[in-house]
């Protein structure tokens, strides 16, 4: 063989393994992972969505949504199932880690996906609907079972479509029932229970799935794992929609407003209320809110600034603090403990805020009512001497200087006077303070 024939056929094998190479590395997907660890909301929703559409797009193995939530919104919920439902490519439910939970909404969000997976430790269930909205579900048992029956059918229909217990579906709805792992499996709720992440890919690689009546083959063997997290914009808006976090907001956009009506021109007060009252509307509108509470709460708000300006003895302050107090405990309107107000926030927040409001009011009343010490005003209440007999006019000595003044009683020369008003032609109206010989004294201090 000649050194060309030599060069060619080595050449030719190099460029058999680089395409070798290039075809397996093609061949080898992604499976992209999605944490979610708080409640369901429409920040969520929005993520969940987002990225199973660009899964999608970009032809990934598969959709892996990893969850510890106690539930959500209705509406968000059923965001993120639709797009589960509508993806092309498989989406994996995993509810880890150990201890962790998929309660309510995130019940519902298991059922619908293609492979449940729990970890060891975790527990699923307990998705019976709760009030959404003034009075409650209880207000109105007709139109608590209608809402109960929709959440029945919705989560029978889900079991069904994905080959899952219906029974147990509708108990978690009904009786609110909740389910540890492995008692999971075995009702069919689930189909495996997994350590970690690698032993869930492990353990679905070659499992068939549905999808466009077709039935299809998890391939996940060599795929690579790419774990997703939110952008910083919704990583914002998700810390926001806390109850607590919307709250405190809230409370701090009111007492920038209330610190700019009361001292006008501080401006900067005012620019963080507003910026605050504006994220706090944001979060709220996320959260299931009793309007009456955000009234009450804008109440207080009024009574705090009328204290400044109606004289009531602390009576407005009373109001307002009530008033508060009332609003902050009606605000979030849902009996899930996960989307009340801590009470241990609600009472921090209205003692510091009531003391704040308090301590601002009693500035700037004592402000309002201090004495001028400047100026024509600032003249009114001295006291000084008279020069001269004072009746229609006369001459005082007030300050370290000669005044005209005038008094409707006769005031003797000598005799002590104080300054009730001072007229435009800078004339003083005195008043006579019965203590005379001043102008002796007076006198021998000239000397």
């Amino acid at each position: 063989m000649t050194v060309r024939s030599l060069a060619i056929s080595l050449l030719v094998c190099a460029l058999s393994l680089l395409s070798a190479v290039s075809v397996c590395g093609l061949q080898e997907g992604q499976v992209r992972l999605l944490t979610v660890q708080s409640s369901i909301n429409p920040v969520v929703a929005e993520f969940v969505r987002e990225q199973i559409f660009l899964a999608n797009e970009q032809a990934d193995s598969a959709v892996l949504l990893q969850i510890d939530t106690p539930g959500g919104l209705d509406t968000a919920m059923r965001e993120i199932i639709q797009a589960q439902l509508q993806s092309l490519i498989p989406v994996i439910v995993y509810v880890a880690p150990s201890g962790a939970r998929a309660a309510s909404a995130g019940a519902l969000i298991t059922l619908a996906a293609d492979f449940a997976v729990m970890a060891p430790g975790s527990n699923i269930g307990a998705a019976h609907p709760v009030s959404i909205g003034a009075g409650g579900l209880g207000s109105d048992p007709t139109m608590a079972e209608k809402v109960v029956n929709d959440a029945v059918a919705y989560a029978r229909s889900l079991a069904q479509q994905k080959g899952r217990n219906q029974d147990w579906a509708e108990r978690i709805v009904r009786d609110s029932l909740s389910t540890p792992a492995q008692e999971a499996l075995e009702l069919q709720v689930i189909d495996m229970v997994a350590d970690d992440v690698p032993a869930l890919l492990d353990g679905l690689h070659g499992r068939k799935y549905l999808r466009q009546g077709q039935v299809r083959s998890l391939d996940i063997a060599s795929a690579v794992l790419l774990p997703v997290e939110m952008n910083w914009r919704q990583k914002i808006l998700n810390a926001i929609s806390h109850p607590n976090v919307a709250y405190l907001l809230m409370m701090l956009g009111m007492l920038g407003i209330f610190f700019e009506l009361s001292q006008p021109g501080v401006i900067l007060p005012g620019v963080i209320g507003a910026i605050a009252l504006l994220l706090a509307f944001f979060a709220l509108q996320t959260l299931p809110v009793n309007f009456v509470g955000v009234l009450l709460i804008l109440l207080s708000l009024v009574l705090f600034v009328l204290e400044v300006k109606v004289v009531s003895y602390g009576m407005l302050s009373v109001g307002g603090i009530v008033a508060m107090s009332i609003g902050s405990l009606m605000l979030i309107d849902s009996s899930d403990p996960y989307m009340q107000i801590s009470r241990a926030v609600i009472a921090a927040t209205v003692t510091c805020s009531a003391a704040f409001f308090l301590l601002a009011t009693w500035m700037v009343v004592r402000t309002q009512r201090r004495t001028f010490f400047s100026g024509v005003e600032g003249m009114i209440g001295e006291t000084g001497m008279a020069v001269s007999d004072i009746g229609e006019d006369g001459k005082v000595f007030v300050h370290g200087e000669y005044w005209q003044a005038t008094s409707q009683d006769e005031i003797a020369a000598g005799s002590q006077i104080e300054i009730t008003a001072v007229t435009d032609g800078l004339v003083l109206k005195v008043r006579r303070l019965n203590k005379p010989d001043l102008l002796e004294r007076h006198r021998e201090g000239e000397d």
